[in-house]
């Protein structure tokens, strides 16, 4: 399933193409403002190769691609509810499979590649596919790293509480490698870390 490095690079090229024309700015590590899904995807990258040096081809196109053009389906497109975030969710695992798709392709790769890259972006055979939970940990652990903070400045509302929970839901979904990792390889903010501890003091199963 392996492609010749040229077209490995052109796929990433236009992933980042494709990423940099996000309105929506956030600033890196430097303070500089920079295409927000632009940025994630470098943010998925790297982090992959902290986790891991072994992962396959199609594992690192799905890691740069993960969040592709997400700005053009924005939550409020959906209603705020439980079913409409599970339906906006599902249409976005859609949305990047088939948009990632149509980039391999022009960047030359076969059906079999694109349709692997396609079935890890759709989250697919999750805690049974060992690259689809690969690309879940690398989620996690950029979550952890990058957003987490944001996520509790953004919700005053929220009480230490509600943030075990998600915090508990996050950390069911990794693997246990993935799991050892976020308190290793993921830098936590050091204010969020005691709550991050606790949150998962009791193991998870699996």
């Amino acid at each position: 399933m392996s492609a010749p490095p040229d077209r490995f690079r052109a796929a990433i090229a236009r992933f980042d193409a494709a990423n940099a024309a996000d309105p929506n700015r956030e600033p890196d590590a430097a303070g500089v403002a920079q295409p927000r899904e632009l940025l994630y995807a470098q943010r998925m990258s790297e982090m992959l190769d902290r986790f891991t040096r072994e992962a396959s081809e199609v594992v690192r196109l799905a890691v740069r691609c993960q969040h592709i053009r997400r700005w053009e389906i924005p939550r409020d497109s959906y209603p705020r509810t439980p079913e409409g975030y599970k339906a906006w969710r599902t249409r976005l695992m859609d949305f990047h499979a088939d948009t990632a798709a149509a980039i391999l392709r022009e960047a030359g790769y076969e059906d079999e590649a694109i349709g692997r890259v396609r079935s890890l972006l759709r989250k697919e055979r999750l805690k049974r596919d060992p690259e689809t939970q690969l690309l879940e940990d690398i989620i996690a652990l950029v979550f952890l790293e990058h957003y987490l903070a944001g996520f509790v400045a953004g919700h005053p509302e929220y009480g230490e509480a509600k943030f075990a929970d998600i915090l508990r839901k996050t950390w069911l979904k990794m693997s246990p490698r993935g799991r050892a990792a976020a308190l290793t390889v993921a830098r936590i903010p050091a204010a969020l870390r005691p709550v991050v501890e606790r949150a998962v003091a009791q193991p998870a199963p699996g």
